[in-house]
């Protein structure tokens, strides 16, 4: 009997899904050599080859192919077993994420007062940790904005926020009363390693098809803010909250710009009551600022 590692089977899906090393290592915040040597380990332990590289990126083996969906599978069944037996578990526990500029106050007090005996926690997560700490265990919802992939998770939406252009104060379109698309054809916007964030914050292509001017890279949300106002570029985020903007740069709202979405994640087989309960909670008490 082979006794598979759960973490090296998430690897390959990661790398399966990429199509490339590089990208796959970015996604999981480790490093490229240290990821092919978890392949390699797997490899090892399944007797057979699951990748081959290639100049465009990398590439399932015909055992690959038969392993990609029983991984998956694997992985699935993985976290449900844990789930329910959480759900099952005394005393209650659960713990509740959320990423910067959300507040899931009045749904974890409501909670916890539904349900004293409950040990009911909080963890601040990183955007950049957001599609993997629901499928690492390490919270039980998530709240957070769109996009987010829905594959293996059961995605409500709470609200919808405005979006806003923020930009250094004495920039041409600050003080602005707002700004559209056409205000910053030619404006670099800070990009990061995340494709599917860049193509809906950056609203790019942009309606008419034509890609949105590329700005520098930023690692975290310090980074773009400080990219920002430092002139090197701009950015577009939800509508911040009174004050929570360093005073060198400014908040502008944009016309004609779809809301973004605030959204509670969770896993999809995941049916546990405190989970069920704080979905209700959060529908009930999670409301867009000033609303």
């Amino acid at each position: 009997m082979t006794d598979l590692d759960l973490r090296l089977v998430r690897y390959f899906t990661a790398v399966a899904e990429h199509r490339h090393f590089g990208r796959a290592a970015e996604a999981l915040h480790i490093t490229q050599p240290s990821l092919s040597r978890q392949i390699r380990r797997l490899e090892q332990q399944l007797g057979a080859r699951l990748l081959e590289r290639t100049p465009q990126g990398s590439r399932l083996t015909g055992a690959g192919e038969v392993f990609l969906p029983r991984a998956k599978a694997l992985l699935r069944s993985a976290a449900q077993a844990a789930s329910l037996a959480r759900a099952a578990a005394e005393p209650s526990r659960i713990t509740v994420g959320y990423t910067t500029g959300i507040i899931v106050t009045p749904a974890v007090r409501a909670l916890r007062e539904r349900f004293p005996d409950a040990d009911v926690r909080t963890a601040h997560v990183d955007w950049t940790e957001r599609t993997t700490v629901l499928p690492e265990l390490r919270v039980d919802v998530l709240v957070t904005r769109l996009p987010f992939p829905t594959d293996g998770a059961q995605v409500t939406v709470l609200y919808e926020e405005p979006r806003a252009l923020v930009l250094p104060v004495g920039h041409r379109l600050a003080g602005k009363e707002s700004v559209t698309l056409d205000d910053i054809s030619d404006e670099p916007l800070v990009r990061v390693a995340d494709e599917t964030w860049n193509a809906y914050w950056r609203i790019d292509p942009r309606p008419d098809g034509r890609p949105a001017p590329d700005g520098p890279l930023a690692e975290a949300l310090e980074d773009k803010f400080e990219l920002v106002a430092s002139g090197q570029a701009l950015a577009i985020t939800a509508l911040p909250r009174a004050g929570t903007l360093r005073p060198d740069v400014t908040a502008v709202p944009m016309h004609g710009v779809e809301p973004a979405h605030v959204v509670l994640a969770t896993r999809a087989e995941e049916r546990g009551r405190l989970v069920a309960a704080f979905r209700t909670a959060a529908r009930t008490f999670l409301k867009a600022p000033g609303s």
